[in-house]
């Protein structure tokens, strides 16, 4: 019969003691963790010079009341989705929402907006438009990452597809380039 280096811990009964000294030792970590914190953010923009009155040019866009190029009719447009961020590395940041008609029944298609505050006035204005709804396509997720749009796009493969059912599914990437968004297809997506 050959012996084991290691002893055999199955069969090693545990006391209370080792209960108690496990709780006593998870309950010293959280406590720890709960004291050791990380120290809070201090990235902060620089102060630059401002024209009295005139909003600060590095919050972002509000869309709350810009005209957006949709047309809704009776009924009034609605910003379904929001993000900020610097697009273009002006150092401003940049709003871009998703806007569609509010309409009580069906899916409206959406329109993706890219918002700036113009220079003179600081009011925001649209300075880009990613999708217009005319395109037919529902945006479900959305994000601003590293100085990019990303998008996941619901369409129709003919205009025989009813707008209840999209039946495309399709991952968009704006980035700033050369004075424009251009957009592409980001690695690792397919359409389906």
């Amino acid at each position: 019969m050959q012996q084991s280096a290691v002893p055999e811990l199955a069969h090693t009964p545990t006391r209370p003691i080792h209960w108690v000294a496990t709780a006593t030792a998870v309950a010293g970590v959280v406590a720890l963790s709960s004291v050791l914190q990380p120290n809070p953010a201090t990235a902060a923009q620089a102060a630059g010079p401002r024209t009295k009155g005139a909003p600060a040019l590095t919050a972002p866009p509000d869309p709350t009341g810009v005209d957006f190029p949709i047309q809704c009719g009776p009924v009034k447009e609605l910003v379904q989705k929001k993000a900020s961020g610097d697009l273009d590395g002006d150092g401003r940041p940049e709003t871009v929402v998703v806007v569609h008609c509010d309409a009580a029944m069906g899916t409206p298609p959406d329109g993706v907006y890219v918002l700036t505050r113009a220079t003179e006035t600081g009011k925001p204005r649209v300075v880009a438009t990613l999708i217009s709804p005319k395109d037919r396509l529902t945006v479900t997720d959305f994000a601003l990452r590293d100085g990019a749009v990303l998008a996941t796009l619901l369409g129709y493969s003919s205009a025989d597809v009813p707008s209840c059912c999209p039946d495309v599914k399709d991952s968009a990437k704006w980035q700033w380039k050369n004075g424009a968004f251009v957009r592409s297809t980001p690695a690792g997506t397919r359409n389906v």
